[in-house]
């Protein structure tokens, strides 16, 4: 295997990585700056208030994008096997 090949694999493992977790980190971003607009206008400054709808949209958001994340680490992992037996 030449170092192109690795450094494409290694760039391609590295894009996965931010697509996949792109979803969950946008979702927890927005709600973050919605709940931080909501204690801002009515001055409430619980830790529970930004806290909990960021982990319940997070986990609703895992659980939407879940499928489409695993497709796309199962397809990186064989193609990841399919170089592997390619070596010589």
């Amino acid at each position: 295997m030449d170092s192109d090949a690795i450094l494409r694999l290694l760039r391609e493992g590295l894009l996965l990585v931010l697509t996949v977790s792109a979803v969950p980190m946008l979702v927890a971003m927005a709600i973050g700056l919605m709940t931080s607009l909501l204690q801002a206008t009515t001055q409430i400054q619980d830790q529970t208030i930004g806290f909990v709808p960021k982990l319940v949209a997070v986990f609703g958001a895992l659980a939407l994008a879940g499928p489409w994340m695993l497709w796309q680490v199962v397809r990186f992992t064989a193609v990841i096997f399919e170089t592997i037996a390619l070596i010589k």
